[in-house]
């Protein structure tokens, strides 16, 4: 399970078009899908049954009076690293550093209420794909390096299970169990 910012259709749909002359090129690269495309803030491996209503109305609650924020994405990434990398991603443009305070509170949130997350260092971006064996990614860095998505308001963060093998291809199957709005008072300024 994780807490996510799922980007609108419109610039999963500009990031998927900037990706599709590319996949050819990429042997032994597993492509994201697009519909999967999403900026995880809390990675929630192992969440009861029982927490799991107390959780989304917690973290609702802790990011209710959160103002709206504008985000994009801009250049690329490779996880672990450029020289063995596992992950290629689309960097996230966070002007105004929204998204690391966000990651704080709802970790904290989940921490509290019996869904310890994940205690890995919190780094946005967005997965486009995933190597089988680690490569030298530099060259496939430069392509994404010229990556800009249109800038979109966050109005909402999502709450979603993630069904292992269920997918196209056995790829995990995502499930929104929550939509967690943050206030839209100040969305007319974010942008």
């Amino acid at each position: 399970m994780f807490l996510a910012v799922v980007p609108p259709a419109a610039i999963r749909d500009h990031l998927d078009t900037f990706l599709e002359s590319r996949r050819e090129a990429g042997v032994d690269i597993r492509w994201t899908d697009p519909e999967q495309f999403h900026i995880t803030l809390a990675f929630l491996p192992d969440v009861p049954d029982r927490v799991l209503e107390p959780l989304a109305d917690a973290l609702a609650d802790a990011v209710r009076e959160r103002a709206a924020f504008a985000l994009h994405l801009a250049g690329g990434g490779a996880f672990p690293s450029p020289y063995a990398a596992r992950i290629l991603t689309a960097r996230v443009a966070d002007d105004g550093g929204h998204l690391p305070r966000l990651a704080r509170v709802t970790r904290a949130t989940a921490n509290r209420s019996g869904a310890a997350p994940d205690g890995g260092r919190f780094d946005a971006h967005v997965t486009v794909a995933r190597v089988r064996h680690p490569i030298e990614a530099t060259r496939w860095l430069r392509i994404l390096d010229t990556y800009e998505s249109p800038g979109w308001v966050v109005g909402d963060l999502a709450l979603v299970a993630s069904h292992l093998g269920q997918g196209r291809e056995r790829r995990p199957r995502y499930e929104t169990l929550a939509t967690l709005p943050l206030a839209t008072a100040a969305a007319g300024r974010a942008g």
